[in-house]
């Protein structure tokens, strides 16, 4: 789904403007060739972005990033939403977005070219409340059967790590819960927070101890746009860092158990 947002109208309006530079048009283009901002947003990662209430524009930090490198390039914002990682990373390797918001991993680094992160989450574990695992460092074992999303940050981490335990794949995290609760798998692996947010809605379940992995979310471009377009971008978030904005778009969310990263 897409639609233009001009970025007067967002809440990023302000920071955009203070930010923008008279940049020039050759370089817009090199980042955006289609004279809008393209950008490919992942509703599948609520620390990130969610949809809008009753069908209305998508929200969250990806998406208010978004905005403001539209404001900082003058141009308007064209949104393209997916329900899941994988589909997401692929709208940006083939050209079809000009920017996204994904973890970074060596298994994208073919097809996307990478900023630093701007935000840092957990990957965890969810099992039943009876379960006798304790911790996140007991679940790679024989026979366990662990539900991820497919293409997702912390399966391609897993599918390189796991020795023992075999992984069932999904196509998003609704249907990730639902393997979990109608197969008898063992264990789902996540985003810390999308996790809690099941715990909360059904009962039962419970996070183990510690973490997998810490996810660093970063923006990417594809492979193929230039040096120049690539710093552009790259010098943008550190803006964003720098300035607070990433800091400010968490609250003003209510994300809570993610931390900016550091200034590269």
């Amino acid at each position: 789904m897409a639609r233009l947002f001009a970025c007067a109208d967002c809440s990023a309006g302000a920071t955009a403007e203070r930010m923008r530079t008279d940049m020039d048009a050759d370089l817009v283009r090199q980042i955006a060739p289609k004279g809008v901002l393209r950008a490919s947003i992942n509703l599948s990662n609520r620390v990130l972005a969610s949809p809008g209430e009753a069908g209305g524009d998508p929200r969250g930090v990806s998406v208010d990033l978004a905005r403001a490198l539209a404001g900082r390039l003058g141009l308007a914002l064209q949104p393209i939403t997916f329900d899941g990682a994988g589909r997401s990373v692929e709208a940006v390797a083939a050209g079809d977005a000009d920017i996204g918001f994904f973890a970074l991993d060596p298994a994208r680094a073919a097809q996307l070219t990478f900023t630093a992160p701007y935000v840092l989450i957990e990957g965890a574990y969810l099992v039943r409340q009876p379960d006798a695992l304790l911790s996140a460092d007991e679940v790679d074992q024989v026979g366990h059967r662990v539900v991820v999303v497919k293409g997702t940050a912390y399966d391609l981490h897993l599918t390189r790590t796991l020795r023992h335990a075999t992984l069932v794949r999904t196509a998003t995290t609704s249907a990730a819960l639902d393997e979990f609760l109608d197969t008898g798998a063992h264990v789902v692996a996540g985003v810390r927070q999308q996790l809690e947010a099941d715990c909360r809605r059904v009962t039962g379940l419970r996070l183990l101890a510690g973490c997998f992995m810490t996810i660093q979310q970063a923006m990417a471009l594809p492979a193929s746009r230039s040096d120049a377009a690539v710093a552009v971008v790259r010098q943008f978030l550190e803006d964003m860092k720098a300035d607070g904005f990433v800091a400010r778009a968490l609250a003003r969310h209510g994300i809570s158990g993610a931390v900016v990263a550091p200034l590269a």
